[in-house]
């Protein structure tokens, strides 16, 4: 029987507190963001893990200390990878995401925030997030559900909606439909493709 996967964003950090796009920029969790990360953990209290992934990004790895410290995991093996990094939004990073909606419109805004292949100056799109987290989950994740172990992995809104597209089977244009609230702790049930069978959604707070 394979193990479960558990995705989780990380929480609030400082530039998501003052509505900055962040991107690959390096920052911290707020004391808000710390607090609700304990609380993430606790709403898997009833999965035994075996191991957990995170992003080169602080703000990972401090919502994933919070949330082991809240089970009593403290000694699980955690690996860290760029291939969970955040999207890279290039010369969009530290814009105020409000202020360029009002620049942009409504309709480019969502362009650039959502679509499968917006292109974003000197930054990624959600399909060149896809190409490198999508083969780091098979290569370094699925061999562990594979073998019967429970996975957390603590990544960004856009690496986690990217990895969505594949474990849910959703086709890519329609990959502008996805959402990774703070807060949330989606768990799921896995087939040997590493796509799901299964689906159960936690949440912090509606």
């Amino acid at each position: 029987m394979n193990g479960k996967l558990i995705i989780a964003r990380h929480h609030e950090s400082t530039w998501n507190g003052q509505g900055l796009w962040t991107g690959t920029r390096d920052v911290h969790l707020t004391p808000y963001g710390f607090e609700k990360s304990a609380e993430m953990g606790r709403l898997i209290g009833d999965i035994r893990l075996d191991a957990a992934f995170a992003s080169m990004q602080v703000r990972t790895h401090e919502t994933l200390e919070r949330m082991l410290a809240a089970l009593g995991e403290t000694g699980i093996p955690v690996e860290y990878s760029a291939a969970l990094n955040e999207r890279d939004y290039g010369d969009y990073t530290g814009k105020n995401k409000w202020e360029m909606e009002r620049i942009f419109g409504e309709e480019l805004f969502e362009h650039v925030r959502r679509d499968w292949d917006y292109p974003v100056p000197n930054g990624e799109t959600l399909r060149q997030v896809y190409e490198r987290v999508v083969p780091f989950y098979m290569g370094r994740v699925v061999p562990f559900l594979r073998r019967g172990e429970n996975i957390l992995i603590v990544s960004h809104g856009n690496a986690l909606r990217a990895l969505m597209v594949y474990i849910e089977s959703i086709p890519k244009p329609e990959a502008n439909r996805l959402e990774m609230l703070f807060g949330t702790v989606i768990i799921y049930d896995v087939e040997e493709s590493g796509c799901m069978s299964g689906k159960e959604i936690r949440y912090v707070e509606p």
